[in-house]
């Protein structure tokens, strides 16, 4: 059943070709070092060979953080990704420290901490004491609120959501979040430095989960309620195996990780109570320190299951019917509400972020 999807006005009145002069970046910082970080420094430095800087809290987190890193180059360099010399240049300009104050001459930092929004704003404060006053400031969240990161700051009108896709050297979305702090000469550098990233910068509102993780959770949502319901795991999970996505959604979530995504889900929530709710599936498998609802073997492990009092058999069309109109409703909300401008860029949102087949969302409803 195809579904027809209305546009709306292009919320963010301007362009790249239309905004400032971009800010020239030399020297880029990090704040974490996690894997997501460890990513974007090592994308930064290849793509834009200039100094990357990374911080943490802990000088062993710092240490393993660059091994991890200088390893990954030298594989790469060993299987011909890289040319003889290049792991040893790009790990030449990468540096780490646990000193705030190295910051001072970066002309852009990203954060990409855990999703909290006291640690985020505490990032950006201790930021803001050391870089120059129209160095861009930059968010990896995927689902918090960038204006609140930006309130109280000095200089808000940097401040921008540049949200990232894991793995971040595949897939080449970035959602570009804009404020209604943000200046046109921040927006105009941090589209510069996506398109210098290799990367395809699609404009979005600042609401919860943006646009893939608010269609992702939307999914998840309908799955995980069937299966708090009494619905098998395996059988509710293989429900969509026809519309051929790249994981099926219980693997998703291992893949993110269950306590990202209740996270996620719990933003989403408090947002938007009546379209997602907090699974008791999902909270047993992480209070249970579970990786994901499936163990090595592919089997669910007896801690990833709930006892609901009536378990169901599961229909997949009806599970498919139910996930497309729920999918459905929530891309024709977000346009409404002008979160992106048109349904195109939900499609290239969902093609180029959640790696969808071509067509993206319009052509999963239209199955």
């Amino acid at each position: 059943m195809a579904h027809t999807l209305t546009k709306t006005p292009d919320p963010l009145a301007v362009s790249a070709a239309n905004a400032r002069q971009p800010k020239t970046i030399q020297t880029f910082g990090v704040v974490g070092a996690g894997l997501m970080a460890s990513q974007l420094v090592l994308l930064v430095a290849d793509k834009l060979r200039i100094p990357v800087l990374l911080s943490d809290l802990s000088t062993d987190r710092v240490s393993a953080a660059l091994h991890r890193m200088r390893g990954h180059l030298d594989r790469q360099e060993a299987k011909g990704k890289l040319r003889p010399g290049e792991a040893a240049e790009i790990a030449g300009l990468i540096r780490g420290t646990t000193d705030p104050s190295r910051f001072s001459g970066c002309d852009a930092a990203i954060e990409a901490v855990f999703e909290d929004q006291k640690n985020k704003r505490s990032v950006f404060r201790q930021l803001e004491e050391h870089i120059d006053p129209d160095a861009l400031l930059l968010t990896n969240t995927s689902s918090l609120s960038v204006t609140d990161m930006a309130r109280g700051l000095k200089h808000p009108d940097r401040v921008l959501g540049f949200h990232f896709f894991n793995p971040v050297a595949v897939l080449p979305l970035v959602e570009l979040v804009r404020t209604p702090l943000s200046s046109d000469t921040a927006l105009a550098t941090a589209w510069s430095l996506a398109a210098g990233l290799g990367k395809t910068a699609i404009p979005v509102t600042d609401t919860p989960g943006f646009v893939v993780n608010r269609l992702l959770t939307r999914l998840f949502n309908e799955i995980l309620a069937e299966i708090d319901k009494g619905g098998d795991p395996v059988a509710v999970d293989r429900s969509l195996s026809p519309w051929d996505l790249p994981m099926t959604p219980l693997h998703l979530i291992g893949y993110i990780g269950p306590s990202v995504q209740q996270h996620i889900c719990d933003t989403l929530h408090r947002a938007y109570p009546a379209r997602f709710d907090r699974s008791a599936s999902l909270t047993a498998v992480v209070k249970a320190g579970l990786p994901g609802f499936f163990d090595e073997n592919g089997k669910v492990p007896p801690a990833a299951r709930t006892l609901p009092p009536e378990p169901h058999g599961v229909d997949p069309d009806r599970v498919r019917l139910r996930v497309r109109h729920a999918l459905a409703q929530e891309a024709q909300l977000m346009l409404d509400e002008g979160v992106v401008a048109t349904w195109e860029d939900i499609n290239r949102c969902m093609t180029l972020g959640a790696n969808f087949p071509t067509g993206g969302l319009t052509r999963l409803l239209a199955t």
